[in-house]
């Protein structure tokens, strides 16, 4: 019964990114919900719960997954933690951990991760942990929603765009070699398959969302022939969308109008490291790492993690992160979930106490705790949505 609740259009989504048809997923469509305010009547309780895999991670992971633990219990949502920690730097990975979260993740299809740190270090092995469950789950789309929160001003106020990555290929594909002494070669491997999916990801979503215009990031004038190639698929994909604007940019020209004048982009789609750092760059218009929530999709399996990776390793134990880029990807992750009233019950909490501007942590401008922070979400749980 759960498999039918669940099967959504986002696989309908994914069909025809790689060509092929793929079997139904259990999860949440990518289309606009019909009511984005949950009645104040919560549903009746669900049969079972559902189940999802998490992965705390490293630095500050394990606090932000406790406070998303607090306040699912606090909202009594139906939901059950499947629990795995996996970390390169405590002595917490291994083959065998990997195929346990690896297969947790395959079974539920749903999964909440902090940033698994990836250490500098070369110890025989590149690809990190973080890199292969990506590519053992084909996570090719990493979603970020850059939204001012109501109540908190930056430079630049009212921002809503989306920072749409491929993920699975570009710079960060650990092919690298030391050809003679003192000479490595790194390559970025660019294909016209995986382009045309990010790229079809891109324009089905703006479709979905009602979005008016995608812009494609590159270097092309550089890399005549790996970004020429996104560049193209981009281009050929577009064609096939007359209805959403279509523009390019460069990528060092993007990251100056970014922070100039956001407002004048939409979605932004852009291969690997380029997303790596607009996702930064943008979660600092907004107020910071610490509130911009984030997802990765593949075809089958959905991750929600925050949407600028940051292990925020000096804040570990001092009780001062700021959750709110976590529980705002929990409460993304309900909505995946179909669990609309839980979904807003969670994010409208988050955004009244951000808000009210009485509990800030210290990334915000405040003195808060991030128990402090917690408690007043949990306070503001069971009030009226803000509208």
């Amino acid at each position: 019964m759960m498999a039918a609740v669940l099967r959504g259009s986002l696989v309908s989504l994914a069909k025809g990114l790689t060509g092929a048809a793929i079997k139904p997923l259990c999860a949440r469509s990518l289309s606009l919900s019909a009511n984005q305010n949950a009645s104040e009547t919560p549903p009746a309780r669900a049969d079972s719960t559902f189940k999802v895999t998490m992965v705390p991670g490293d630095g500050v992971g394990p606090e932000l997954m406790m406070a998303v633990k607090e306040v699912f219990k606090a909202a009594d949502i139906p939901v059950e933690f499947e629990e795995f920690h996996l970390s390169e730097v405590q002595n917490m990975a291994s083959e065998e951990k990997l195929d346990q979260v690896l297969t947790s993740m395959k079974t539920n299809r749903v999964a909440i991760k902090g940033k698994i740190h990836t250490p500098m270090e070369y110890k025989g092995e590149l690809a990190s942990y973080e890199m292969r469950l990506r590519r053992k789950l084909d996570l090719f789309a990493n979603v970020v929603h850059v939204n001012s929160l109501p109540g908190y001003s930056t430079r630049h106020n009212n921002l809503d765009l989306v920072i749409i990555r491929e993920q699975t290929e570009g710079e960060y594909s650990s092919l690298e070699h030391e050809s003679v002494t003192g000479v490595v070669e790194c390559l970025k491997i660019i294909t016209r398959v995986k382009s045309r999916r990010i790229a079809k990801f891109a324009f089905d979503y703006a479709t979905k969302k009602g979005r008016n215009k995608v812009t494609a990031v590159h270097k092309a004038n550089i890399m005549k022939l790996a970004d020429g190639l996104f560049l193209q698929s981009c281009a050929e994909v577009a064609e096939l969308y007359p209805k959403i604007k279509y523009e390019t940019i460069i990528i060092d020209n993007c990251c100056m109008q970014l922070v100039q004048n956001p407002y004048q982009f939409d979605v932004l789609v852009m291969p690997n490291l380029y997303g790596n750092i607009i996702d930064n760059l943008a979660a600092g218009l907004v107020g910071g790492a610490g509130v911009v929530p984030g997802e990765s999709y593949s075809a089958e399996y959905a991750v929600f993690e925050t949407g600028a990776r940051h292990p925020f390793a000096q804040a570990v134990g001092r009780n001062i992160a700021n959750p709110t880029a976590m529980l705002l990807s929990a409460a993304n992750m309900l909505r995946h979930l179909n669990l609309e009233y839980h979904s807003n019950m969670v994010s409208e909490a988050v955004k009244r106490v951000i808000k009210q501007g009485k509990v800030r942590t210290r990334d915000l401008g405040g003195y808060s705790t991030t128990g402090d922070f917690v408690r007043a979400i949990v306070g503001n749980l069971r009030h009226r949505p803000v509208h």
